[in-house]
């Protein structure tokens, strides 16, 4: 396949990393703004061309592109498609890794139809704690989840599909709003809930107490505080995109939050450690690899 890039940070550098490796008859062209990450992607292999300006990349290589992967943040997700489509032939097939799918992919799909192309919504779901191109790195998406959303073309699905599972990734296909709600219990609420935990932590008046509680941090902590400690502009990206879906995500949180509370404050002990026991042996459905048989 012939296949375009735009945006080579992690998940960018990454994904071309694994097409190139995984079928030596495809080529991958790239783009991004940063003139040193085009030279750098080259470098060690995520694409065999990149360049600032997609009117650089040769004619002959475009006129055979198959997909092209938006890979920049959600908000120029529709720019991008918008600036890309009239400079692409009408048989490519666009797609993102955005987190959010209902605020892009009817929009997306409008822009592409003007052009007689098409698109299909992508949600990869992997990543690591580091950005950049040279972040990027081999097998990065094996045996982890992918969503892609519905296309009036079933063609077009497919070989999206095809794509995410000849990297390793475990397709899954729904609607955008469908997507949009279930990432945000298990992706977008998680982020919040992290940045308010080191916000409330934060708000210890007693210096002392404060630095003894920094000093003590271990595990539990940073395994509980890591995505709230992430991209700030990611985060609020999830929120305006995913604004409705989040909100109820919260208010059910803050349910759940005030039902704990009302344990504790009520010294209701045997009910608290039966509320601890149903959320133990529910945790094992999100996550699945912590858990291993004991012998």
């Amino acid at each position: 396949m012939n296949i375009g890039i735009v945006g080579l940070g992690l998940i960018g550098g990454s994904l071309g990393l694994d097409i190139l490796a995984s079928d030596q008859d495809n080529y991958v062209w790239g783009i991004s703004r940063n003139p040193e990450t085009c030279k750098q992607a080259v470098e060690i292999q995520a694409v065999n061309v990149a360049s600032t300006d997609i009117t650089e990349i040769p004619d002959r290589i475009l006129s055979q592109t198959d997909i092209i992967i938006i890979c920049t943040p959600i908000a120029a997700i529709l720019p991008m498609i918008a600036a890309l489509a009239p400079k692409l032939n009408s048989n490519v097939i666009f797609t993102d890794v955005g987190s959010v799918k209902a605020a892009i992919a009817e929009p997306a799909s409008k822009i592409c139809q003007q052009f007689g192309q098409r698109f299909v919504g992508s949600h990869p779901m992997a990543g690591t704690a580091f950005q950049g191109i040279l972040a990027a790195e081999r097998h990065l998406f094996q045996n982890r989840p992918c969503v892609v959303t519905p296309s009036k073309s079933r063609e077009a699905v497919e070989k999206v599909r095809s794509l995410w599972q000849s990297v390793g990734m475990n397709v899954y296909e729904c609607s955008p709003e469908e997507h949009d709600r279930a990432v945000a219990m298990i992706s977008h609420l998680p982020v919040i809930i992290s940045a308010s935990l080191i916000n409330a932590c934060q708000q210890q008046e007693d210096a002392i107490v404060l630095k003894l509680a920094q000093n003590l941090a271990s595990s539990g902590f940073r395994d509980t505080s890591r995505v709230g400690g992430g991209n700030p502009e990611l985060g609020r990206l999830m929120a305006e995109y995913n604004q409705s879906a989040l909100l109820r995500s919260l208010q059910t949180y803050q349910q759940s939050l005030q039902e704990a509370i009302a344990l504790i404050k009520n010294k209701q002990w045997e009910q608290l450690e039966a509320w601890l026991a149903n959320t133990q042996s529910e945790r094992p459905f999100y996550v699945v690899e912590d858990y291993v048989a004991e012998s």
